[in-house]
């Protein structure tokens, strides 16, 4: 017969177990992370393209976000609905699409070719450019919209006000518009940086062999090198690095809320 065991047998041995496991944890993954330049290359370059493509975003969609606010119930509705109708298609599949745009005998190159505005075919596929573009496009969306849910909240009268006072639509802009779509224009760019930063899907298909993003490298050593404690050591650099623009938001915010207070 097998020995009674007491009934918290089971908790001593899961702490026996939780110890030996934390005496074998060590930094040495982290340690290869900072001796491996490719790493730190890599985390530079996915900062650098997501926030260039963060500015992109943000200058195309605030005037569209701002147009949409602006306009009549019914065309507002047509806007949005165009601005959300390509979730409706799988995101690989819109990726794809402008490896069909961008390649040498692409629409985009034939086009020119045809009007005659160039002469060779341009290089736009595996660029940085394509990746850029590839980013904007699937991206673009979640700037848009919480710029437009905080620009059609704002009160016309105040740049009535201003206009009386003497401001110019331009000055008007400035100093009342954007102020007050402050909110709006950091929750887009957070919900653009963040996701871009660990992008693999884009530049896997679009960007260049030379210059991999951190998104891709963690891919790599996770799924193809098996690799998998280097591989969680970069997923935790890159949470933490992610972190970093959420507490910066949320540090905006209670200023804001102070402010409001007073």
């Amino acid at each position: 017969m097998q020995p009674i065991q007491p009934g918290y047998a089971p908790l001593f041995a899961w702490v026996e177990e939780t110890q030996r496991f934390v005496a074998t944890l060590n930094l040495s993954n982290y340690q290869v992370l900072l001796q491996d330049s490719l790493y730190l290359s890599t985390f530079l370059y996915s900062v650098k393209v997501a926030a260039i493509s963060t500015v992109l975003c943000l200058l195309v969609g605030y005037p569209m976000a701002y147009a949409i606010a602006r306009c009549g119930p019914s065309t507002r509705n047509l806007f949005l609905m165009l601005i959300i109708l390509p979730f409706w298609t799988s995101f690989l599949l819109r990726v794809y699409a402008w490896v069909g745009l961008l390649k040498t005998n692409g629409v985009i190159n034939n086009t020119l070719l045809a009007l005659g505005i160039i002469d060779q075919p341009l290089t736009l596929l595996y660029t940085d450019f394509a990746v850029y573009i590839g980013i904007v496009y699937s991206y673009l969306p979640f700037m848009i919209l919480p710029l437009f849910s905080n620009l059609e909240k704002h009160d016309l009268t105040l740049l009535e006000a201003a206009s009386d006072l003497g401001a110019s639509p331009m000055k008007a802009f400035f100093k009342v518009t954007l102020p007050l779509s402050m909110p709006g224009i950091v929750a887009g760019c957070l919900l653009v940086f963040i996701p871009a930063v660990g992008e693999f899907v884009i530049p896997s298909l679009l960007g260049r062999t030379d210059q991999l993003m951190i998104g891709t490298v963690l891919s790599a050593q996770f799924f193809s090198a098996r690799n998998w404690p280097v591989a969680s050591a970069v997923a935790i650099v890159l949470l933490l690095l992610l972190l970093l623009p959420i507490l910066l938001f949320q540090r905006y915010q209670r200023r804001e809320l102070e402010a409001a207070k007073r």
